[in-house]
């Protein structure tokens, strides 16, 4: 198994950031079960991904697993660029859209702990444009909504908001809500926020988990509350204190290389979808700021994010959140309503609530959630544990590979 020392040494180093050890550093094997894992059942997870890029369903990828902040696996597959045959790399950038969810959650979470606001605000109290909203009615035509929406409702994804499918589809299309996200768009947040308030709902604030632009519209109330832009805010109180130097909202020139094409499955085929080079990430004009799709990131950058929410709130001696404040985000608030990966949903994660009622490998209280370019993660608390995956696969096709890294991990935990 390609665990080796200089591999694990350089992880913890890129994830932790740990001073140098005096003593001989263990074997790969010893380092591994250490910290509860089988090395030889870890071999399944290597083969999985090795199998998916040799029979070209994947151009390649980068799997992070950590427990106890430790690397266990940190290790890129593949290539980044097939057809010059550039290898993956770790400090590879990804386009994470909607894994930059939580990071959107954590920055209004933040003003929420400072006492700007409460959860069960109404949302037209800081965004006065959803102050005279409709909900459409299957049917046809709408009616007015029963109770007022609220930021808890953009939180838990209840807020009547998809990404087009619904009674109101016609209206989302009419007004060009498709891929808006993307840093060409000349509109910025807050012009976009404003047409977006015009339209009506998908349903009834608060009855439906119904998944879609909540986040954005999230995005747009940090942005008003803090009087920052997103971007700005994320850096400033996020990104810049984790040292995650590699997430943002766009790539800067010297980077380019490191950007990860995409490519997709097309009738069982891997084909090049988008190069690094044309990539509206890389070309601007960067005017919006999408806090639910827009942002890109590492796998090193992205495991320090997570560790933080799995030390509930900080890393390396930076509070980014309280312990409380996450137990509130990691716990299930709808009871049922959700239905997906798990059997609940907490504030921008889903949630393992009950052991049978989530149907794969995993714990209660484990948290994650993925992106529509195939990276996953999840984060087990009570298992003090990291799982990350990282790729560019859209469309995936059938693929089941990044819901499968999460069994190929819990598989191989021992102890």
């Amino acid at each position: 198994m390609r665990l080796h020392v200089l591999a694990v040494a350089l992880a913890c180093a890129a994830l932790t950031h740990a001073p140098a050890a005096t003593a001989a550093p263990p074997t790969a094997a010893e380092a591994v079960t250490a910290q509860g894992f089988s090395p030889e059942r870890l071999k399944r997870l290597d083969a999985a991904i090795d199998e998916q890029i040799a029979s070209k369903q994947l151009a390649g990828g980068v799997m992070v697993v950590m427990r106890d902040g430790k690397p266990v696996v940190f290790k890129a597959y593949g290539q980044r660029d097939v057809e010059n045959a550039r290898p993956m790399r770790t400090d590879t950038l990804f386009r994470i859209a909607s894994m930059s969810k939580a990071l959107t959650t954590v920055a209004a979470m933040i003003l929420y702990e400072e006492g700007r606001f409460l959860l069960k605000d109404p949302v037209a109290r800081y965004l006065p444009a959803f102050a005279n909203l409709q909900v459409a009615l299957p049917g046809g035509g709408t009616e007015k909504p029963r109770r007022a929406l609220t930021i808890h409702d953009l939180l838990t994804h209840t807020a009547g908001m998809s990404y087009g499918s619904g009674p109101a589809k016609a209206a989302y299309d009419a007004a060009g809500m498709k891929d808006w996200y993307l840093v060409g768009n000349d509109e910025t947040l807050a012009q976009w926020t404003d047409r977006f308030a015009a339209l009506p709902l998908q349903g009834q604030p608060g009855e439906q988990f119904i998944y879609g632009y909540a986040t954005d519209v999230l995005g747009r109330l940090v942005e008003v509350v803090s009087g920052q832009p997103l971007d700005q805010f994320i850096k400033t109180r996020i990104t810049d204190p984790l040292r995650m130097p590699d997430t943002g909202f766009a790539v800067a020139p010297a980077n380019v290389e490191r950007l990860a094409h995409v490519y997709g499955l097309e009738g069982g085929q891997l084909k090049l979808m988008e190069t690094a080079a044309k990539s509206d990430f890389v070309n601007g004009p960067h005017k919006l700021m999408s806090g639910g799709a827009g942002m890109l990131s590492t796998a090193g950058d992205y495991a320090r994010f997570l560790q933080m929410l799995l030390n509930k709130g900080e890393l390396d001696g930076v509070r980014i959140l309280a312990p409380k404040t996450v137990e509130l985000m990691t716990a299930d608030h709808l009871g049922g309503r959700y239905r997906g990966d798990a059997d609940g949903f907490g504030l921008g994660f889903w949630v393992n609530v009950r052991r049978g009622g989530f149907t794969e490998l995993g714990t209660e209280g484990a948290f994650g959630w993925g992106s529509a370019y195939f990276p996953q993660y999840t984060v087990d608390p009570k298992e003090r544990l990291v799982i990350l995956l990282m790729t560019q696969l859209r469309p995936a096709g059938n693929s089941t590979l990044h819901l499968r890294v999460r069994t190929l991990t819990y598989q191989a935990l021992i102890h």
